[in-house]
């Protein structure tokens, strides 16, 4: 499985547009990994860095900073977290990584989230990835399904009606 970080900044009650129920699909699906594992990271580390910069190592942590926190410290711990390589592009062109879709419906995705989707291709296990409230994932559901790509949208109520 594959987290986007949007995911536990809403575990973390840090996004003011969740509600309750969003919260508590992202906090139980955040303790299911943190509980069995299969957390797909990148081997240079670019996911987790974007984790703990987002979430921080300070204050009483809630789930979002508990699951930064244990992907950090975990991340070599292949019972629990499996990294992946990726490839980093050095063109200028809209692709960041040579294993995200080469697909023209999907130049207009945040280059900050391809790193996610080139986890999950480059994986060959074709995963899941959790996505919460960012929008970007759901403007792009179609093309990244065509694509191969699966997204487990846990506050499908909140994007479907944005």
């Amino acid at each position: 499985m594959v987290v986007d970080t949007n995911v536990a900044i809403v575990a973390e009650e840090l996004a003011d547009h969740a509600d309750q129920t969003c919260v508590d699909a992202c906090i139980d699906r955040l303790l299911a990994v943190m509980d069995s594992g299969g957390l797909l990271l990148d081997e240079d580390d670019a996911i987790v860095e974007e984790y703990t910069k987002t979430l921080g190592h300070s204050g009483r942590p809630g789930v979002g900073r508990a699951f930064a926190k244990w992907a950090f410290d975990y991340r070599f711990d292949e019972d629990r977290c499996n990294l992946v390589a990726i490839t980093v592009r050095l063109n200028d062109g809209w692709r960041r990584y040579d294993e995200f879709p080469d697909s023209p419906a999907l130049s207009k995705f945040d280059p900050d989230d391809q790193k996610f989707v080139a986890v999950a291709v480059a994986s060959g296990i074709a995963p899941s990835i959790l996505n919460a409230v960012d929008s970007d994932w759901w403007i792009h559901r179609e093309a990244l399904s065509a694509a191969g790509v699966t997204v487990d949208f846990l506050c499908r109520h909140l994007l479907a009606n944005g």
